[in-house]
């Protein structure tokens, strides 16, 4: 049972160690990376999302330090993004224009059922990209050293 145990706090320590480097990595480059998400239909949710992406870009400019923020909406959230039921959409739109640090990501899975379910394809809001699978997108954002937030 020792055994196994020191085998175990070893495999730990070594996966630690090699996780290291990555992350030393991203802090050295200078650039700071968030990744916000969003899945429910709700603007005073929507709004916090901007309110976040906002108040984080602009602590790093203040600072003189780059930061990239990247907005994931997927399921209800997609909402957001869409240009015919987005209760946000003059604030993003706005947005989209004065914080370019900041991209913004529809979920195609989640496009897919809406226009699966609605008869035609969703219209988006002009600068929204699409990623195949949201939560699979803010994966790879994390494996990548992305920090995630849900405002």
């Amino acid at each position: 049972m020792l055994r196994h145990l020191r085998s175990m706090v070893l495999a730990v320590l070594l996966a630690a160690g090699a996780l290291l480097p990555q992350a030393q990595a991203q802090v050295s480059d200078g650039y700071h990376r968030l990744a916000l998400y969003i899945s429910e239909s709700d603007m005073a949710k929507m709004n916090g999302v901007l309110d976040v992406a906002a108040n984080v870009s602009r602590h790093y400019s203040a600072i003189g330090e780059e930061v990239e923020i990247q907005v994931v909406a997927y399921n209800d959230g997609l909402h957001m993004l869409r240009a015919d039921t987005s209760p946000v959409r003059k604030r993003l739109e706005n947005f989209m224009l004065s914080m370019v640090n900041v991209t913004f990501q529809a979920c195609g899975n989640t496009l897919d059922t809406m226009a699966r379910n609605e008869g035609e394809a969703p219209p988006l809001i002009e600068g929204a990209e699409i990623v195949q699978t949201g939560v699979a997108h803010l994966l790879a954002l994390s494996e990548e050293g992305w920090t995630l937030v849900r405002p």
